[in-house]
C-alpha cells in the first residue's frame, strides 16, 4: 500500500463542500469517523437546490460542520483557520466552466485567483500538514502531443478559466517554496456521475431530451475527428485524492507537486452519447434517442483531454477503473428517480 488511511482524530476543511466532487469526497471522510468543516458559498451557477440536496445528506453526521461563507472573503476564512484549525485542507471552491468564464470573467477573478489567495494565506499563518487543491486538465490548452503529461508545457492557456487554474497552480507552488505549505495540485479530467454538475454536457443532453428538444454537438458532425474526452466517474475521483490526502509532497525541496486524475482511456465524445442513450433506455425501460443538432467546435474548447496516470499510480498505487456504461447507468438511475421521470 503507497498511502496512508486517513486519521480520524484529525480535522479537514473542504471547500466548495456543496458542489460536487466536495460533497462526495465529504460523505467519504464523514463514513471514516473524519472531523470534517465544510464551506461553500451556495452561488446560483447552476440549480442551488442539488447543491441543498447534497448537503441534505450531509447533515446526519455528527463529524459535519457547515459554513455557508465565500473563500474570496478574507475575514471569513482566517476566521475558520482560528476557529477550527485544520489539519488538512482540501480546496474544491471555484467558478467552474469554460465557456462561462468568457462571459463572466469577474467571478473567476474573485473565487479562483482571491479566494485561493486567502487559503494560501491562511495555510501560510495557520500551517497545515497538506494542502489539496483542485487544478483541471484544461490547463493543457489545445496541447497536441497525447496522452497529457504533468510534465508537458502548459502555458497556453485557451480560456480565462484555465488561465486562473493554471495560476493556482503558480501561485501554491510559490507559497510552497517561501514557506514550506506542503501543497498538492490535482487536474482533473471531465468528472461525472450522480448528483453531477448540471452545466456538464451529459447532464445537458438528459435535460434537453426529457424537455423534448435537440442536444448541440460541438464537432462540425465530424465522427472521424471527433471531440475525445478522458471522462472520469465521481468514486474514482473521490478514491484518488483520498489517498493523496495522506501522501504530502516531501520538503526535501520545495513541497508542491501536481497529478493528472483522469481515466487514461478517452472515449469519443459520440460513443460516450450512445452509452447515454442506452443508459437512460436502461433507466426508463423504453428506447431513447436523442434529436442531434452538429455545431462547430466552440471557443475555448480543447479537440482531446486524455491524461497520462502514471504519475498518480506511482506515488499512490491507483488508477481509475469505472468504465463509462458502469458510471453513466448509475448517473441515468439517479437522474431519473432524482427528477422522477
Amino acid at each position: 500500500m503507497n498511502y496512508k488511511p486517513l486519521d480520524p482524530k484529525k480535522t479537514y476543511l473542504i471547500t466548495g463542500a456543496a458542489g460536487f466532487i466536495g460533497f462526495f469526497l465529504s460523505r467519504k471522510l464523514l463514513e471514516q469517523g473524519c472531523n470534517v468543516i465544510g464551506i461553500d458559498n451556495i452561488n446560483d451557477y447552476y440549480d442551488v437546490n442539488l447543491k441543498y440536496a447534497r448537503l441534505e445528506k450531509l447533515k446526519p453526521y455528527s463529524n459535519f460542520t457547515f459554513i455557508k461563507g465565500d473563500i474570496s472573503d478574507k475575514p471569513t476564512i482566517t476566521k475558520v483557520f482560528e476557529q477550527y484549525k485544520p489539519n488538512v485542507v482540501v480546496n474544491l471552491a471555484a467558478q467552474a466552466g469554460v465557456r462561462y468564464s468568457i462571459e463572466n470573467p469577474d467571478v473567476y477573478i474573485q473565487s479562483n485567483i482571491i479566494g485561493f489567495y486567502n487559503i494560501l494565506e491562511a495555510c501560510r499563518h495557520h500551517p497545515v500538514e497538506h494542502l489539496v487543491y483542485a487544478s483541471s486538465s484544461s490547463v493543457y490548452g489545445a496541447n497536441k502531443k497525447v496522452p497529457f503529461e504533468e510534465t508537458d508545457f502548459v502555458d497556453h492557456p485557451v480560456s480565462l478559466y484555465a488561465s486562473t487554474k493554471k495560476s493556482n497552480e503558480l501561485m501554491a507552488y510559490t507559497y510552497s517554496h517561501l514557506y514550506k505549505i506542503p501543497a498538492t495540485g490535482l487536474r482533473f479530467f471531465t468528472v461525472y456521475g450522480p448528483m453531477g454538475r448540471p452545466d456538464m454536457a451529459y447532464f445537458g443532453f438528459a435535460d434537453k431530451y426529457f424537455a423534448g428538444e435537440p442536444i448541440k454537438i460541438f464537432n462540425n458532425g465530424d465522427f472521424e475527428n471527433d471531440l475525445y474526452r478522458d471522462f472520469t466517474y465521481i468514486d474514482d475521483i473521490v478514491e484518488g485524492i483520498e489517498r493523496l490526502i495522506g501522501k504530502p509532497p516531501l520538503a526535501d525541496s520545495v513541497p508542491h507537486t501536481v497529478y493528472n486524475i483522469g481515466n487514461n482511456s478517452p472515449e469519443k465524445l459520440m460513443v460516450f452519447i450512445e452509452t447515454l442513450e442506452k443508459a437512460l433506455s436502461n433507466a426508463l425501460g423504453k428506447e431513447v434517442v436523442f434529436e442531434k443538432i452538429f455545431e462547430p467546435i466552440k471557443p475555448g474548447d480543447v479537440p482531446a483531454t486524455y491524461a497520462s496516470t502514471d504519475r498518480l499510480q506511482e506515488a499512490v498505487g491507483f488508477k481509475p477503473k469505472t468504465s463509462i456504461e458502469e458510471g453513466l447507468q448509475k448517473f441515468a438511475d439517479w437522474y431519473c428517480e432524482y427528477y422522477v421521470k
